[in-house]
């Protein structure tokens, strides 16, 4: 072949033109997955740049949205889909910062010109452009991580699902059944989360950190369900001194997992939020999720003791359905009670200490006490209400004198299912173990360094966790399509 291989192909190395100050119109990374014949020599001979078009080819990137690229910039602009797709190589490669994908790239020049980066054209060179030329400084890249909507992002999150569905669906393979939710603690890059570092009020919430406006102070408890601590009677130590938690400045990221017996877990939702969040805060934005990426609602959940609350058990519980579904949840005994202190009726009344039925004397809407706005309802000792009987309390209980027993409780369904659900069952027991999918996908998360990110604003790092699960899920669908190809 003679002359330069790609000169012909693309117009904007063209020897008479300078450095663009118009983008150019970007080639398609879709359209060279399922077209790889038009890709030039260079770059189709090149074992780097045909494995990341394997495993980020299949997603519609020409659907990703965009900023005005014909404006005119003092540089060639940057398109966001190709700053997507470096940090996802980044991500692969297991760079640590974009400082190391800048000499990434620029060592593998097919790979610039594969995701789009406006060329700068060198005729002299093989190759006929300048790779480090053609490639923004490791400011700019963050600059265009932090300005990339996550919407976008989101939305090719969603059409992985809809890949990962679609081959399994022809396996006959239904998904989604069973989900698992867990969040994930992201230490921000400031100063008050390095202990070495001298600062005065680390843990002043007030105080907000210099190097990141949108970290949040938060504690990250050791264990769910601890016990309650008792009184010392010798070596008493001061109360200053007592560690209670694990407190960092930083966010939270929620995701929402499903596991494919034999085939393995993907991630069907996330949600980044500031760390002073509460866990049960990610419940409805990623059901709802959820529900939008599979087209129906699950039928089974599996969470540890931070999601155990009433609207929780009441989601899973459908009366429509003839075999219901349930949410298998520790207990975690918040307020003091036990798993076995309140038991209910055949109507769903509680049950006073006398095993009598206690009605409902009013009902209300409780804005306050729960982050779900619902009603809230007291019941009272049915020997005095609805009407006083002559009878005493068969038990003789203290507060009898005082107009005998009160509960006041949520009269959802699911704040009795909470009681009552059998947690030694077989079933819940099956049903619980499959929440190791979650850490499996946090495991990876972790891997790929989701714990520790060098920025400094909540939108580059909520963009840099959807694509981390992006990536997780573009491994799942590439492990699966490799498998479906190999003969039996």
């Amino acid at each position: 072949m003679t002359g330069n291989p790609i000169v012909t192909q693309l117009p904007l190395l063209s020897a008479e033109l300078l450095p663009p100050k118009k983008a150019e119109k970007q080639h398609s990374f879709h359209t060279f997955w399922q077209q790889p014949e038009r890709l030039p020599r260079f770059v189709a001979q090149c074992p780097t740049a045909r494995r990341y078009l394997d495993l980020l080819g299949p997603l519609p990137w020409d659907t990703f949205p965009e900023r005005n690229l014909q404006r005119q910039w003092r540089h060639p602009p940057i398109p966001f889909q190709t700053m997507a797709l470096a940090e996802l190589i980044r991500l692969e490669e297991g760079h640590g910062s974009l400082n190391k994908l800048h000499r990434f790239l620029e060592e593998h020049p097919s790979l610039v010109w594969l995701l789009g980066f406006p060329l700068y054209p060198a005729p002299q060179t093989p190759l006929g452009f300048n790779a480090r030329q053609s490639l923004p400084t490791h400011r700019h890249l963050t600059r265009l991580l932090r300005q990339m909507p996550n919407a976008g992002v989101r939305e090719l999150l969603r059409v992985s699902v809809q890949l990962i569905r679609t081959e399994l669906e022809r396996q006959g393979l239904a998904i989604g059944e069973c989900v698992s939710l867990d969040t994930k603690h992201i230490l921000a890059w400031v100063k008050e989360n390095n202990p070495k570092a001298y600062v005065t009020d680390r843990y002043n919430k007030t105080t907000q950190p210099k190097g990141d406006p949108d970290c949040r102070l938060g504690c990250k408890r050791r264990r769910n369900q601890a016990p309650n601590p008792t009184t010392p009677t010798r070596n008493a130590v001061s109360a200053k001194k007592v560690t209670v938690g694990e407190f960092y400045w930083g966010y939270g990221s929620g995701v929402v997992v499903t596991k494919v017996p034999g085939w393995g877990e993907f991630v069907l939702a996330e949600l980044t939020q500031p760390f002073d969040q509460g866990d049960v805060s990610y419940f409805f934005p990623l059901m709802r999720q959820v529900e939008a990426h599979l087209g129906k609602k699950p039928r089974y959940g599996t969470f540890d003791a931070a999601f155990d609350a009433w609207y929780v058990y009441a989601y899973f519980h459908d009366e429509s359905e003839p075999t219901r579904g349930f949410a298998a949840v520790p207990f975690s005994e918040k307020g003091g009670f036990k798993v076995n202190a309140r038991k209910f009726s055949e109507e769903g009344l509680p049950l006073c200490e006398a095993g009598l039925a206690m009605p409902l004397k009013f009902a209300f809407t409780d804005r306050t006490s729960c982050l779900v706005e619902h009603e809230r309802g007291k019941y009272v000792c049915p020997l005095v209400f609805p009407q006083r009987t002559r009878r005493t309390c068969p038990i003789h209980h203290p507060r009898w004198k005082k107009g005998g027993c009160t509960v006041m409780m949520p009269t959802s369904i699911g704040a009795r299912l909470r009681y009552t659900l059998d947690r030694e069952s077989e079933q819940y027991k099956i049903l619980y173990r499959q929440r190791t999918a979650v850490e499996r996908i946090n495991a990876q998360a972790v891997a790929l360094a989701i714990e520790r990110p060098h920025l400094r604003n909540g939108a580059a790092i909520a963009n840099h966790n959807t694509l981390i699960y992006l990536l997780i899920n573009l491994r799942f669908l590439q492990r699966l399509r490799q498998k479906l190809r190999e003969p039996e």
